[in-house]
């Protein structure tokens, strides 16, 4: 099921999209959902039925404002080199292990938000599948991820490179604010396979990253199971899986984001995630 957050004017709730409708869950007696109550199949069920059913009262898309699916998460932990086509544009060896850095929280923004771009830096894009932890996993087998996942969403993980190369390490370049776009729904359920989707990146309309999840080196299991052994993931964690090839600055020439332009961030069973860049 396609999860939204999203504004109507009486502040941020949550509802279900089906069919180019939005259905209201503060209808129901169950409420807003928690990111743990999106681990449970009985109470995805349960929804499922009261839209089925038509309990729940339908929203026009195009009278909300979406919002991120999660605005405020405690850590964004981030995957690089996890696809082996980004790792052979890079021309570097296909890691042994998880390659992990992390993003400010406060980088988070929400579907058709601007993306800043900070005078003098080099942006990029970053097309990126983002799973979110529902429930506290600490030292999880890989078996057991999926019961710890409240649903996926796409992160276009914005990248500043001047800062990023100059400091020899991630965190500044990654966290400037509005660099994790996040949306435009949270996919819960298990009928959602991480591994096998398309994913693709568009600038002004010109597609710049295609690829699938199955060019993943370390899949969903594998990477949510490694960070946990190092790290406790709690509900509303984001865990952003890392980019296939095509980004900006390994291109020749190089071609990275500018002020006007919009860029597209799609992911095959969530949607498109749409952002207008502009100068500070």
């Amino acid at each position: 099921m396609q999860f939204v957050r999203y504004n109507g004017g009486s502040g941020p709730t949550w509802g279900i999209k089906t069919d180019g409708e939005i259905h209201a869950l503060a209808d129901l007696p169950v409420g807003t959902p928690s990111y743990q109550d999106l681990t449970n199949q009985r109470y995805l069920d349960q929804l499922r039925d009261a839209v089925q059913n038509g309990t729940c009262s339908r929203v026009n898309p195009d009278d909300v404002n979406l919002l991120a699916p999660v605005p405020r998460p405690s850590k964004i932990v981030c995957a690089g080199l996890n696809y082996r086509d980004h790792a052979e544009e890079q021309d570097e060896p296909i890691p042994e292990e998880p390659l992990l850095f992390s993003k400010a929280p406060t980088t988070v923004t929400n579907p058709n938000s601007p993306i800043v771009h900070p005078e003098g830096e080099q942006v990029d894009y970053e097309v990126e599948l983002a799973a979110v932890i529902g429930r506290t996993a600490k030292n999880i087998d890989e078996d057991e991820v999926s019961d710890h996942i409240a649903g996926y969403t796409v992160l276009n993980d914005v990248s500043g490179r001047d800062a990023q190369f100059s400091d020899g390490q991630f965190f500044r370049g990654k966290s400037y604010d509005t660099f994790s776009p996040m949306g435009p729904t949270l996919v819960a359920g298990d009928d959602y396979d991480p591994n096998t989707v398309d994913v693709a990146l568009r600038v002004d309309g010109d597609t710049k990253q295609v690829s699938n999840t199955e060019q993943f080196i370390f899949d969903v299991p594998e990477l949510v199971s490694y960070i946990s052994q190092n790290m406790t993931l709690r509900p509303g964690d984001v865990i952003s899986t890392g980019t296939p090839g095509g980004v900006g600055i390994f291109r020749d020439p190089v071609d990275l984001l500018e002020p006007g332009q919009v860029c597209e961030a799609e992911i095959e069973g969530i949607g498109t995630l749409t952002n207008p860049v502009v100068g500070e």
